[in-house]
């Protein structure tokens, strides 16, 4: 599973008053238990007001690249600012994202040109977040279509079909297990992402349909999320499934994940 670290988030209440105070020892300690925890890349999104964002970004990354050696994962709803700071990226991290909302494709994609970034594709258009399957394969191909002139292979995309509350479709986990399973038989090296957290908006217990929706993700073939890695329970829902399907040889990972202490009772 590629984790995606969510924790760096100015949405985050604790996050966006280390923004105002430009607390970096916050903010670098993020980081970096995030990294101790497993995170493949350390999400930056600063969701401050437009005309502070470029500036806000480039201190996140100037900080959580002072304290890890994790690649970044940039983040904005806006395509010109995650253009803006990409420079400051010391090694190829992830983009996040590109949809076929406005011109995020045209703004972004070639700045993965000749490099190893990744980048998510988010299944929206200028309609919104369609609900059926077949408008979000369309999208799916257009992106990855968009991407080949770029020199970017498919290995290099994480697709997110947009996750929706079970609290207002019903069928949300069974459409999504879909969603993954014709992504996957599209382009089978493609990675398929999203955060699974939506799912459960809504409704009491959140954090037991979270892990439920995980196990059934993994099962259906997602790969990569966006999550927190300091969630213990959802890290070892994660390896946990592995090892239920077979995908973890004599359980190694899930046995060492417990020596470490990263499942089990907190030593």
């Amino acid at each position: 599973m590629i984790i995606i670290g969510e924790k760096i988030n100015g949405t985050i209440p604790s996050v966006k008053e280390a923004i105002e105070r430009r607390d970096a020892d916050f903010i670098a300690n993020l980081a970096i238990k995030q990294t101790e925890a497993g995170a493949n890349f350390i999400d930056v999104c600063a969701s401050t007001a437009p005309e502070y964002e470029i500036e806000t970004l480039k201190w996140l990354m100037e900080v959580v690249q002072d304290a890890t050696d994790t690649p970044l994962g940039i983040d904005s709803p806006n395509p010109k600012v995650i253009e803006a700071v990409f420079k400051y990226a010391k090694k190829p991290g992830l983009i996040n994202s590109i949809s076929e909302e406005g011109d995020k494709c045209e703004v972004l994609l070639p700045l993965l040109e000749g490099n190893s970034w990744e980048v998510v594709g988010l299944t929206c258009d200028n309609n919104g977040i369609p609900s059926d399957l077949d408008t979000k394969l369309k999208i799916t191909k257009i992106m990855v279509e968009k991407a080949a002139k770029f020199g970017i292979t498919p290995d290099r995309i994480h697709i997110d079909p947009c996750v929706m509350a079970l609290s207002t479709e019903n069928n949300s986990m069974l459409n999504f297990a879909q969603e993954i399973k014709k992504i996957k038989e599209l382009y089978p090296t493609i990675h398929v992402t999203g955060a699974i957290s939506n799912m459960s908006f809504g409704l009491p217990v959140r954090s037991l349909l979270n892990k439920t929706c995980m196990a059934f993700a993994i099962q259906a073939g997602m790969d990569s999320a966006v999550l927190d890695p300091l969630n213990r329970d959802m890290m070892g829902t994660i390896i946990a499934t592995y090892a239920l399907l077979g995908q973890d040889k004599h359980c190694r990972k899930y046995s060492k994940a417990y020596r470490q202490g990263q499942i089990g009772p907190v030593k």
